[in-house]
């Protein structure tokens, strides 16, 4: 079906179009009763979205007798503009949505048999491919309406204290919203009649040319009318980002205390507790942060229960010292995304979990909070920490990496104190390894050889843990090895099938938690980023060249080990062979050497 040309700069009202606003807004009079429109939305998102992409349903024609101005007049006038037009989409949805499930069911259930006898599912069923152009344009045509709607309703929910309401775009854009609501309610009054007559009249189905004009000056009317407001909402975001941008930014510079900083990142009235207190398992007002330290815990859902039980080990150290900060969980979720069952029993159960304060509810934090902190904290998927003082001045864009490396030790988690504790440290392996597993600091202490060793390859790992220990026993040497794996973003169950047959195996050692294996990588990862974030370059900086070799390990699954004497870190290499014995002694033998010495060739 073509639609007739139009201009792309062709405004969606027309000078042409006064007399017609005129009579639209002469039919709206609300009664002041306040409707929550964006639950009853995603409903019909959910049903009209899989129903007219797979087949076309029906709905009773309740065009015969009314025209739109009528229909808006009898039965939608007390009603706001977006939920006069979300009721007659939901009255759409209805019917299609009735359909479809006897459509589904009804070759298997006898009572859905009998009703869809009734409703001539099997005919519509049978004849539905028949008329895939005119099934096309209307699947079309109800998802612009939806996706315009999606698009009005994020109008009414702008912060008023951040957009001028009586200036444009945001006056301008309102003030269209009755035109599209007019055009979505007499195409969806279109759809309605066209459905009903090809799902009644089967092969005999054709549309008529009037009607089919109709349609197309319709759609032409939605999309344009889409396009409109997707660029106005689009310009209200940018003003609204900017001054929220600014405003923050200064109260990030410090204030009297921390208080007006929290309310705009968190939640602004004063109606509700917005807190929940992990510690008292009950809501609590946001005064219990004033004139403290905190940290901003953000995250989505999927943080995991090993980046948790670190978080919680690190914040029972530091919560009885002198001036320890409070942390505060901040959940980051789409707004576009819908707020299902599994997502609230999965927000609860972390929310009982997490002995520190959160959000209470993820809804309380607006929008153009979610859009601030993607932009100046960078949140992506994982977690970050930003670390805020005592009068909300920001003292570190995402401590994480400073947890990881140091714990507590790093408190006050600032810039400062990570160049602090950079400069006193070597490339060792109690750097490496740090308070993950004491045995292995009861064998630096004890000066033992280590290997620490990783990959997921089984036959490279037999080969070298048996080569590693004839060596070692030939030279009278006691030798630890410990398998660390492989960072889990990836091959989580594969390590966890190699940790079973080297203990079964008695190849080596292994760590008994797989969080120790994880927080291993997660504190490569961080060492990697605390050095990039200090603008540490790879030929000054020879802990980054290690931490990097160690990167390039773990890409592939080639197997690699690393070997120690006590702390020291003597060499590390992915190309142990299972004839290195010349190599492993040259280690032995050897007084500590630098990471560019190399073994010599193997000896046959």
């Amino acid at each position: 079906m073509q639609k007739p040309p139009f201009k792309k700069d062709e405004p969606f009202i027309g000078s042409e179009d006064g007399v017609l606003l005129k009579q639209i807004q002469d039919t709206h009079a609300p009664d002041g009763s306040d409707f929550t429109v964006r639950p009853l939305l995603h409903i019909v998102d959910d049903i009209l979205n899989p129903v007219m992409s797979q087949d076309v349903g029906i709905i009773e024609d309740y065009n015969k007798q009314t025209g739109v101005h009528a229909m808006i007049e009898c039965y939608l006038s007390i009603y706001p503009w977006e939920a006069k037009l979300l009721l007659s989409l939901a009255a759409l949805a209805l019917n299609h949505g009735e359909i479809w499930l006897l459509a589904e069911v009804y070759s298997s259930n006898q009572l859905a048999a009998s009703l869809a006898i009734l409703k001539q599912v099997p005919e519509i069923m049978e004849n539905s491919f028949y008329h895939k152009r005119q099934h096309d344009a209307l699947t079309n045509l109800v998802k612009s309406i939806i996706d315009m709607t999606w698009c009005i309703i994020q109008f009414k929910e702008l912060p008023s204290d951040y957009i001028t309401k009586d200036e444009p775009p945001f006056s301008t854009a309102v003030a269209a919203i009755p035109f599209a609501v007019y055009w979505s309610i007499r195409s969806i009054l279109l759809s309605a009649t066209e459905i009903t007559r090809l799902t009644s009249t089967g092969d005999e189905y054709y549309m008529p040319s009037a009607q089919e004009a109709e349609l197309s000056l319709v759609a032409n009317k939605i999309s344009r009318g889409h396009d409109y407001f997707k660029q106005e909402l689009s310009k209200c975001l940018d003003r609204i980002d900017e001054k929220f941008r600014r405003e923050v930014e200064t109260m990030l510079c410090g204030q009297i205390d921390n208080m007006d900083l929290l309310k705009r990142l968190i939640y602004r009235k004063d109606d509700i507790l917005p807190l929940f207190d992990g510690r008292i398992k009950r809501t609590v007002t946001l005064d219990v942060l004033k004139s403290k330290d905190v940290l901003l815990l953000i995250s989505d859902l999927h943080i995991s229960q090993d980046e948790l039980s670190i978080l919680e080990q690190i914040y029972y150290e530091t919560e009885y010292s002198k001036g320890s900060p409070a942390m505060v969980w901040m959940l980051i979720v789409d707004p576009s995304v819908r707020w299902t069952e599994s997502m609230q029993r999965r927000h609860q159960n972390l929310q009982v979990e997490m002995p520190w304060y959160s959000v209470y509810r993820p809804s309380l934090i607006d929008p153009v909070v979610i859009r601030f902190v993607k932009e100046r904290w960078h949140f992506r998927n994982k977690h970050i920490v930003v670390v805020l003082d005592s009068k909300g001045r920001e003292l570190n864009p995402n401590a994480r990496h400073m947890m990881y490396i140091w714990g507590t030790v790093a408190f006050p988690f600032t810039r400062k104190r990570e160049e602090e504790l950079w400069k006193g440290e070597q490339w060792t392996l109690e750097l490496l390894v740090d308070g993950i597993d004491p045995k292995l600091i009861n064998w630096m202490r004890e000066g033992k050889h280590m290997f620490l060793y990783g990959g997921l390859d089984i036959d490279w790992i037999r080969k070298f843990t048996a080569t590693a220990n004839k060596v070692a026993r030939d030279a009278n040497i006691s030798l630890e090895m410990v398998y660390v794996g492989k960072s889990l973003d990836s091959g989580r169950k594969k390590v966890e099938e190699i940790m079973q047959i080297i203990n079964m195996e008695k190849l080596s050692s292994c760590w008994p938690d797989m969080t120790m294996i994880w927080f291993f990588w997660a504190r490569v990862e961080s060492m990697l980023l605390s050095k990039i974030q200090l603008e540490k370059r790879d030929d000054e900086d020879p802990v980054l060249q290690e931490l990097k070799k160690i990167r390039d390990y773990d890409k592939n699954d080639v197997g690699w080990a690393i070997l120690a004497k006590g702390s020291t870190l003597m060499e590390s290499s992915d190309s142990w062979e299972p004839k290195a014995d010349a190599a492993f002694k040259f280690f032995v033998d050897k007084s500590p050497v630098s990471s560019s010495s190399q073994p010599p060739a193997d000896s046959e």
